[in-house]
């Protein structure tokens, strides 16, 4: 799903993968913090894989529900790009992108819900999270 992201003037200070949960935390240097899970940023990821490359080619990711991050590769100075247990590894997610995802998630996640809603998917809560 295609975002327009707007510069948020702050930087994170602490990036840590938390594998059980399967939570991203990410703090800022303005003194917010977010815990985004792997699922989130899997459907949100800004890659051309899931965005097409242009409007209108936008695929929804649907049957991601389970799927973690394995490992984390920093991006210059600007950007993670996260590698998914999905095999996933092409999005990059700039210190401004995940900004807005935290800032915006309840109703950034509402809106994926009610596409898969939408589209007919069935999205079943992983177990161990239930």
């Amino acid at each position: 799903m295609r975002l327009h992201t707007q510069p948020c003037n702050a930087l994170p200070t602490e990036i840590k993968l938390h594998q059980v949960s399967r939570l991203l935390e990410i703090r800022y240097d303005d003194g917010r913090a977010f815990m985004l899970p792997c699922e989130y940023l899997r459907v949100y990821t800004p890659s051309a894989e899931a965005l097409g490359h242009g409007p209108g080619q936008e695929i929804l990711q649907t049957g991601k529900e389970s799927v973690t991050i394995r490992e984390i590769h920093p991006v210059g100075n600007y950007a993670i790009c996260p590698v998914f247990s999905d095999g996933h590894n092409s999005g990059i997610y700039t210190w401004d992108l995940l900004y807005q995802l935290g800032a915006e998630y309840d109703s950034l996640w509402a809106n994926y819900l009610e596409r898969l809603r939408a589209a007919g998917y069935n999205r079943v809560e992983p177990q161990h999270l239930q």
